[in-house]
């Protein structure tokens, strides 16, 4: 049985809006997120803060969604401190190819034929 399913890879990316960052952004850092890893560049690092206002909302931007689904739209999350001006814009760059098998030893349920 094929237990492959398809994620996209993302880029977190720091961006600036007209408001000033106070926190410790800076433009242009990054982490990427592939499959269930955080990849984050050497010398780059990211506020816990920002990481749990972001850390939500990363699966459900891995995955296929449907057209009209806001996910799919909104792309830029606010810093979670209400005086910084940074953002945070979530890209899909890619697509890999996931294993059931390589995420979890709970067997897949037999697919009944309709």
């Amino acid at each position: 049985m094929d237990d492959t399913f398809e994620l996209y890879d993302l880029k977190v990316e720091v961006v600036a809006t007209d408001r000033p960052m106070v926190c410790s952004h800076k433009v242009g850092d990054y982490f990427l997120v592939q499959g269930e890893n955080l990849v984050f560049p050497e010398q780059t690092s990211f506020s816990m803060y920002s990481l749990s206002a972001l850390l939500p909302l990363l699966p459900a931007k891995e995955r296929p969604l449907h057209p009209n689904d806001w996910m799919l739209s909104d792309c830029e999350i606010a810093c979670p401190d209400p005086n910084c001006g940074a953002r945070f814009k979530i890209t899909r760059i890619g697509k890999r190819i996931q294993s059931h098998g390589q995420c979890t030893v709970v067997p897949l349920a037999k697919q009944e034929a309709e």
